[in-house]
């Protein structure tokens, strides 16, 4: 039986635990812990999402061990016109590629001697030849997202030339780089079955295992006192949910607001734009970031998902399924999840069906909570932690021992 180490490397610390990607690489932790692995978690601590010592010194305690490495990945006009003329790799993949990582690595494997290397961020790839050649240990990638697509999806909610001409350009260099690396990878863990088939088209499906986020079911807690308004949290430094807020603001909210007045719709996130501010009026709320995402969810009913671009799977839609929201959202923030609009959930894709729906919820109480009631049925049956965790554990240790 092999010794059961993995070594898990992220581009970010995982924290703090308010946005779909940290939480998720936070499950992917617990999962392997539940499933008796030593865990050894080593992560960027970057200038963009930057934690202080105070922070870090309670975080992954009861894992083998928990180290971070400070990096500067700052976004510079400069870097990025460089990169888009002198290098076919993306902007992404160069600024992660640090020789302080490289060698933290390389001394992570020789002291712990992992069975498996779990990278986090396909942008993390430049580590793989040096990878290889320190150890025989398996290499596996999550995929968070086709990350390609959530590029190509952005140009194509934008009008402006230029910026979708950048876009564009883009996503067709990432799509070429992740191609091109996910060959390099012994596993390939998707985080939908959606993502998976985009996966199939370029490697054999014997090299994939899809995982979706799972919930601890024990943790779930729902809410005695919640009110029929609406609510989005999301990290806001991400542009897909930057796009979403300012579409459902200008072109969503003035429909909603005509046909039902009463209701109220409150949005908070890390790094909010200060431009966000404005838009406190007319029963729209900026909240800003909130101290405590649960309690800023807790007396709310209807999770809005107005995302016109992205990918992988949103986390924050699993949560509130779980505790029996009303999920409301559009098409593509209902990707890789496996429910049924009008059962689970109610689809919306444009102005019109956001004021239709929010008013049949508003009106219709009783059929609306059913709704929500079968989605956390649907959260138990298919998206538990236990579950999820023993499946991937259970593959990777056939994979060493079949070696």
């Amino acid at each position: 039986m092999p010794a059961k180490r993995i070594l898990i490397l992220t581009n970010r610390v995982p924290y703090p635990l308010n946005d779909g990607g940290n939480m998720a690489t936070h499950a992917m932790v617990q999962g392997y812990q539940s499933q008796g692995w030593q865990v050894y978690l080593l992560s960027m601590n970057t200038s963009r999402h930057y934690l202080g010592g105070d922070v870090l010194s309670g975080l992954y305690k009861d894992i083998y061990k928990f180290e971070t490495i400070e990096v500067n990945n700052d976004v510079s006009v400069f870097g990025a016109l460089k990169n888009l003329l002198f290098s076919s790799l993306p902007n992404h993949a160069t600024r992660f590629q640090l020789p302080v990582f490289q060698s933290a690595i390389l001394n992570a494997i020789t002291s712990f001697s992992p069975d498996v290397i779990q990278v986090e961020s396909v942008f993390m790839s430049g580590y793989i030849p040096a990878i290889r050649k320190a150890t025989d240990a398996l290499l596996s990638l999550r995929l968070h997202n086709i990350e390609w697509q959530v590029w190509q999806r952005m140009a194509e909610a934008v009008s402006n030339p230029v910026k979708k001409w950048y876009l564009n350009n883009l996503s067709g260099r990432i799509k070429v780089y992740e191609k091109q690396v996910w060959q390099a990878y012994d596993l390939l863990i998707p985080i939908t079955e959606t993502d998976a088939l985009v996966v199939r088209s370029s490697i054999s499906p014997k090299q994939i295992q899809t995982t979706p986020f799972g919930i601890n079911i024990n943790d779930v807690q729902k809410s005695d006192n919640e009110t029929w308004n609406g609510y989005h949290i999301g990290a806001m430094d991400w542009l897909p949910n930057q796009d979403a807020i300012e579409w459902f603001v200008n072109e969503v909210w003035p429909f909603i607001h005509k046909t039902v007045p009463e209701f109220n719709f409150y949005f908070a996130g890390r790094n909010m734009p200060d431009s966000f501010n404005a838009y406190n009026a007319d029963g729209m709320h900026c909240m800003g970031e909130v101290a405590d995402a649960k309690a800023f969810i807790a007396d709310k009913k209807i999770l809005i998902v107005p995302l016109r671009s992205g990918g992988g799977i949103r986390v924050k839609i699993l949560e509130a399924m779980a505790t029996e929201k009303l999920v409301i959202s559009t098409s593509i923030g209902m990707q890789g999840i496996d429910a049924v609009p009008g059962i689970h959930y109610l689809l919306a894709d444009t102005p019109l069906q956001f004021a239709e729906t929010i008013k049949w919820a508003v009106d219709n109480k009783t059929d609306a909570g059913g709704i929500a009631q079968k989605a956390g049925l649907l959260i138990r049956d298919l998206y538990s932690s236990d579950h999820l965790a023993r499946a991937l554990s259970d593959r990777l240790l056939n994979m060493l021992a079949d070696r």
